[in-house]
């Protein structure tokens, strides 16, 4: 199978048989997960109509037809990663997907587009309902902070700023 052939999801599918029929209204999602995917595809294929049935019919307002698909269309989509799934398989009423869609977009800038997915189950249907930034975990010193007075960690005898500290200030300058 060509790469223009397989599915914009990630799957080793064919479009046609991976989110082509949920595209085209052949079959629902049957997950959060799925449906997430699936959504991915859209907008990569431009099947922006999908988008917005597949959105919660509380949020269909808030939605401007012409930005998803500008944002669509105009954008390079490169892969979707899906990070983390919280429930949202048949018989629940809500999931939670984290995930990472890559693209370029108009102005030529790489974009890393970080989300937690709200999806819920209405009524037979999975909708998109929200979604917010993931919360980046907050980085960690394995080793203490090295202080300008304290004596330099590479044993030196001198004060960090007089010895290694002298070398990394030059290199910030």
């Amino acid at each position: 199978m060509s790469p223009a052939e397989r599915c914009p999801c990630g799957t080793d599918m064919s479009y046609d048989e991976c989110c082509g029929p949920l595209h085209r209204g052949e079959q629902r999602a049957e997950g959060a997960e799925e449906l997430m995917l699936a959504r991915y595809s859209a907008f990569v294929k431009g099947e922006v109509d999908f988008i917005i049935e597949t959105s919660h019919p509380d949020r269909r307002q808030d939605l401007k037809r012409e930005e998803l698909e500008a944002w669509s269309k105009e954008s390079t989509w490169h892969g979707l990663e899906m990070l983390e799934a919280l429930d949202g398989d048949p018989g629940d009423s809500q999931g939670i997907i984290e995930f990472i869609a890559r693209y370029t977009n108009s102005d030529g800038e790489d974009i890393e587009h970080h989300e937690k997915a709200l999806f819920q189950f209405v009524k037979g249907h999975w909708y998109f309902v929200d979604g917010a930034p993931a919360r980046q975990e907050p980085f960690v010193r394995d080793d203490d902070k090295v202080g300008r007075n304290d004596p330099c960690p590479c044993g030196s005898g001198k004060k960090y700023k007089k010895c290694c500290g002298k070398a990394a200030g030059a290199e910030a300058s």
